[in-house]
């Protein structure tokens, strides 16, 4: 059998991304996010958590390359990078309900 393994940074960059989906804020600002862009005090807003706590979860969502962000103004709006992120989403929520 040939089994072909990422290369040793590959490995990593992928085991840094699946650690992103182990903390339960990003997941919930990630879900929030399937339904279309929203500012930080929204997304605050909408899960009951404080701007600076969303905006740190942002930061680090928008390092590894989940969000995309635009200005408006002082405002500044988040939305899903791609469809990519959605389906993991949505494959992730599957095979947690089939093993219920």
């Amino acid at each position: 059998m040939d089994v072909q393994i990422p290369v040793e940074e590959e490995i990593i960059d992928l085991a840094e991304f699946l650690k992103t989906f182990g903390d339960p804020t990003r997941l919930r600002i990630l879900f929030l996010l399937r339904n279309g862009e929203l500012g930080v005090q929204a997304i605050g807003d909408a899960l009951g958590l404080h701007q600076t706590t969303v905006s740190h979860q942002l930061k680090l969502l928008r390092h590894l390359r989940l969000l995309r962000y635009r200005k408006e103004g002082r405002g500044v709006f988040y939305a899903l990078n791609d469809s990519h992120i959605e389906q993991i989403l949505e494959i992730g929520m599957q095979h947690i309900q089939e093993q219920i």
